[in-house]
């Protein structure tokens, strides 16, 4: 073959791939099919999950898998909630109490895998006397009603010997509203109040910034969920958004840097790289030495239970939801977990 003709059949096969390639990038899978449509619903200002999602967005993970992600952002697990009830989204990133609320008002969507450990805490000022959650007893404590953060406050009283109906003056007060109040690394108190509990970035902020002292740290586990309807109309979707989904987990840990300012750009808040570390310390994925994993522990589908006794319990849903037998996990089998 003469080198005119190899260099002609070199310049035909990069013509033919830039054709191929334009062609996936216009919605397309290898076998000719069109790309499916898929749309995410997550939360905005959520670390860890925050930057997973900005991955999928970011990157060609979904369309690889034959999904086209439509993103569709939110400020709280509630509105995303909504969202899903209208059935506005087809997967959602979530916590374990939305998760559970979801299924209490509609049980057409499934637990397909898990999302990510994320952190909830219960903290005092820096200088504050208090050093152990006992000596509680008889203070003020603020926290989100509602949140994954109450419910962890309320057990460790429990675990301490408290009764936080008697013992504690546990108020209501919501995470943002936090941030008004903790701004003094010599504080004692934070106006009447002697304690907080919330869930991370928040918490991790304080932390970053010597604003507060943790008197104990707790992990939620939030999940994948998708819609029933949409997996009858597209069987295969759960274990493409999975595969996808894996491969965002170890992207992450080998750009974390990237994968933060994404988050950060788009979140808007002001947090540091020390801060996010803190949000993400409880995640084992974002360790290279891991090997990644999005299914669920025993421990893990205890602690799901455990976020729907709580939300029955406080009579935010009217019936209690078995939550195993919301969660499929075959799905995740399927990509070789």
């Amino acid at each position: 073959m003469s080198k005119k003709v190899i260099i002609y059949v070199v310049i035909l096969a990069l013509i033919l791939f830039g054709v191929f390639a334009l062609w996936r990038s216009n919605g397309h899978k290898q076998d000719g099919s069109a790309l499916t449509a898929i749309r995410i619903g997550w939360q905005i200002p959520w670390a860890v999950e925050g930057q997973l999602a900005q991955i999928l967005k970011h990157t060609s993970f979904l369309d690889s898998h034959g999904l086209a992600g439509e993103f569709k952002g939110f400020a709280s697990g509630a509105p995303l909630n909504e969202a899903a009830l209208a059935g506005n989204v087809d997967v959602i990133f979530t916590a374990d109490q939305p998760a559970a609320t979801l299924l209490a008002k509609n049980p057409d969507w499934v637990i397909i895998g898990r999302l990510m450990y994320n952190r909830v805490s219960l903290y005092v000022p820096p200088l504050s006397p208090i050093k152990s959650v006992a000596e509680l007893k008889g203070k003020t404590v603020a926290m989100p009603f509602g949140a994954a953060a109450q419910r962890m406050a309320l057990k460790a009283e429990q675990d301490a010997g408290l009764n936080p109906e008697k013992d504690v003056k546990n108020i209501n007060l919501g995470i943002y509203e936090q941030s008004d109040l903790v701004r003094d690394k010599e504080a004692v108190q934070w106006g009447n109040i002697d304690a907080m509990a919330g869930f991370d970035p928040t918490p991790a902020i304080f932390e970053d910034k010597g604003l507060v002292r943790n008197l104990q740290v707790g992990k939620v586990v939030s999940v994948i969920m998708m819609s029933k309807k949409f997996i009858a109309e597209h069987p295969s979707a759960p274990e493409e958004f999975l595969q996808a989904f894996y491969e965002t987990y170890d992207f992450y840990r080998q750009n974390i840097g990237q994968a933060d300012k994404w988050f950060i750009d788009e979140a808007k808040l002001d947090i540091t790289p020390p801060a996010m570390e803190i949000s993400a310390s409880l995640e084992p994925n974002l360790n290279p030495l891991n090997r990644i994993s999005i299914n669920f522990s025993e421990d893990d589908l205890k602690n799901l239970q455990d976020a729907a006794d709580f939300i029955y319990s406080q009579k935010l849903v009217n019936q209690r939801v078995i939550m195993k037998d919301h969660v499929d996990t075959s799905y995740v089998a399927k990509i070789g977990q």
